[in-house]
């Protein structure tokens, strides 16, 4: 089934992953700031097209080391897991930093560029990035049962993933001005941070527990 009993929590949980500031909403904000609302549209679209890609590695990852043994399952299951609670523990680090996105660093003058610009570097910088399908090994798994179709349900939970970032990406486009100083403070991204910090270690021991199938 494609909406199960893990389908909600898994939305909330890239929700608040996908509003939490990083390197996707400062490179929309830094394209908006350069080539306007189209870019930063055609920016955010880009992005998240590369979570498909993502989602299939991780599909095929998954499906192959399930069909390999439970032992090279739990070393996947442990691997993941860990990695969710260093992401958590990174997230409240920095939530007690305090720390916030580079905003000010974002060039305001508007430049006419092609359209296949904000598309290629939307791509390159989410699918060139060794994280993102790291985090997909460790995340997809707990909410893809063991007789589901590995690959149809991780596309089709990148596809909510899909959607919930770009709603709020291309949110932040039309918003790049006052928005651009919100996510700067820090007193948003210490609380941002701080509950991201706390879902991510909440997976990560819940991975940790699952048990392989078999």
């Amino acid at each position: 089934m494609l909406i199960d009993t893990q389908f909600w929590p898994f939305v909330v949980a890239i929700t608040l992953l996908s509003i939490t500031p990083g390197v996707d909403t400062l490179l929309v904000i830094r394209n908006t700031a350069r080539g306007g609302p189209r870019d930063g549209i055609l920016t955010s679209l880009a992005i998240c097209s590369g979570l498909f890609v993502h989602a299939t590695i991780s599909a095929l990852g998954i499906s192959l080391i399930l069909l390999q043994s439970a032992w090279a399952f739990g070393v996947l299951k442990l691997a993941g897991a860990a990695y969710l609670i260093w992401l958590g523990l990174s997230s409240l680090l920095a939530a007690r930093r305090g720390q916030g996105l580079p905003v000010a660093s974002v060039a305001e003058s508007r430049q006419s560029v092609p359209i296949w610009r904000p598309l290629r570097e939307g791509l390159l910088s989410n699918v060139l990035n060794p994280k993102t399908v790291v985090f997909y090994m460790a995340f997809l798994p707990q909410f893809i049962a063991p007789g589901d179709p590995a690959l149809i349900k991780s596309l089709w939970l990148a596809g909510v993933h899909f959607v919930i970032a770009n709603l709020w990406q291309i949110g932040v486009v039309f918003m790049v001005g006052s928005a651009g100083r919100w996510l700067a403070s820090p007193a948003f991204s210490r609380w941002l941070n701080g509950i991201t910090g706390g879902v991510l270690i909440f997976f990560g021991i819940k991975l940790a527990v699952t048990r392989a199938p078999g």
